[in-house]
């Protein structure tokens, strides 16, 4: 039987039950008791899995298999990024880049030129890839300003995490607009129109406001790996350091085109294909710039790979916090929590736009998968929408991206990866993190909604 269209049972509440225990559960463990968030999520999963029927065995494997795919996916990526993040700090090119985009945009522009920079980046990547490649820049940016650094980061945080949750190539967005039937190159202009206000309004003017109202400093470790005095002989060219951190997004763009305008089979799409794979891209930066930004500027071998190895260390928490967000995910998920959604979702009768981005809020809620969310809301609303024109089924699609990203907390990988990065507490990351993707989600709906009045 199709477990959607089931009746609500007992199962069903307990579980939603469960499902906020646990996650009150490991905000109390963490900020309370102080246990490290990798302990308190794992504490949390197993009162979710178990309270919800799952055997013990059944949680512990399931928490396995969560963790192992999340780091799988990101704790690659996150090294790589950390290698990258590291060469550009100790041969001199982040300062190169900061220096310059503070010559572009001083003072009350700066925060501007970051969210622009960050839109930039963040159009071909994941949001995780976009993340490690723009934290060495926050970090010297906001020390060479003398600006906060949430005055910093938060805009570039926004401008990624919306081209993330409403603008295809992005898994998320691609999703729906496949399941909808929907027109990808009207989805991408309908949804960039979504996407301006949306990081404006989350971006610059709520870092801006935030900022005055929360102090964060470096978090030392980070700090002191992507603030290294360049032990290089002369600093790279402005040119050679914006070329390194955007060699990624070229080939990782290169790979988009390949697979809208090649064919499929043809030996230049392969390659572009391979070559724009996150983890390849990232490491061919990763040996451009030990070749172009260590060895070429007059570093040597040795100093190039002991600070290789350095920047592993300060990430191991990171990882490991990760991993526990992506095992509490995959145990809620194991344990039916997508199902019991789907269930309040079919007795449903409300507009289509709120109708889908309420079912996108409620499966990210419980979850903490932006890409389940999406996947499941589509697969929801598909039949209902079969007689939908192009428009109509292009902004359905990016609805439900925005609801994806509503709220996001500890059962969301995102949420521990900034929490760590820029070492805030609980309480902080809900504001720095949390309340901006509600920003973004809310505007999404609105935006949308508003696009449906006058186009429809």
């Amino acid at each position: 039987m199709d477990l959607s269209s089931a009746a609500w049972v007992f199962h069903d509440t307990r579980l939603i039950i469960c499902c906020l225990i646990a996650i009150a559960t490991i905000i109390v463990l963490i900020s309370a008791t102080k246990l490290p968030p990798f302990l308190s999520i794992l504490v949390g999963t197993f009162i979710a899995g178990i309270g919800a029927g799952l055997p013990a065995e059944a949680v512990a494997k399931a928490f396995s298999k969560g963790a192992g795919g999340i780091l799988g996916e990101a704790g690659i990526i996150i090294a790589l990024g950390a290698m990258l993040g590291a060469l550009m700090a100790e041969s001199g090119a982040a300062d190169r880049i900061a220096s310059t985009l503070l010559g572009l945009g001083k003072g009350k522009a700066l925060p501007w030129v970051m969210a622009l920079v960050a839109m930039v980046i963040g159009l071909p990547l994941f949001f995780e890839v976009g993340l490690v490649m723009m934290v060495p820049i926050i970090f010297v940016m906001a020390r060479q300003s003398n600006q906060p650094l949430l005055k910093i980061a938060i805009p570039a945080l926004a401008g990624m995490t919306t081209l993330h949750a409403l603008m295809p190539p992005h898994p998320g967005p691609l999703i729906a607009v496949s399941a909808l039937h929907a027109d990808l190159g009207l989805t991408m202009l309908l949804g960039f129109c979504v996407a301006v206000p949306a990081v404006i309004l989350a971006g610059p003017l709520y870092g801006n406001w935030l900022s005055k109202r929360m102090h964060i400093e470096e978090p030392a470790e980070l700090g002191e790996l992507f603030s290294a005095k360049p032990s290089a002989m002369r600093q790279p060219s402005f040119g050679i350091s914006l070329l390194i951190i955007l060699l990624p997004v070229i080939l990782m763009l290169g790979s988009t085109l390949a697979k809208i305008a090649m064919e499929p089979e043809s030996n230049i799409a392969l390659t572009l294909k391979f070559l724009g794979e996150p983890l390849v891209a990232l490491g061919i930066a990763v040996l451009a710039a030990t070749v172009c930004l260590g060895w070429a500027n007059g570093i040597s071998r040795e100093h190039v790979g002991g600070t290789l190895r350095k920047s592993l260390a300060p990430i191991a928490v990171l990882l490991l916090t990760i991993g526990a967000g992506g095992g509490l995910k995959q145990t809620l998920l194991d344990a039916g929590v997508s199902q019991t959604i789907s269930k309040v979702a079919e007795g449903a009768h409300m507009p289509y736009l709120l109708l889908a981005w309420l079912i996108a809020v409620a499966l990210r809620q419980a979850t903490g998968s932006a890409t389940v969310a999406t996947t499941t809301t589509a697969g929801i609303l598909a039949p209902m929408m079969a007689g939908l024109a192009p428009v109509e089924a292009s902004l359905v699609a990016l609805v439900i991206g925005a609801g994806s990203v509503f709220f996001c907390h500890v059962n969301d990988a995102g949420f521990w990866m900034v929490r760590e990065y820029f070492g805030l507490q609980l309480k902080q990351t809900i504001w720095v993190w949390s309340v901006l993707q509600t920003i973004v989600s809310v505007v999404g709906l609105i935006g949308t909604s508003l696009l449906w009045h006058f186009l429809v």
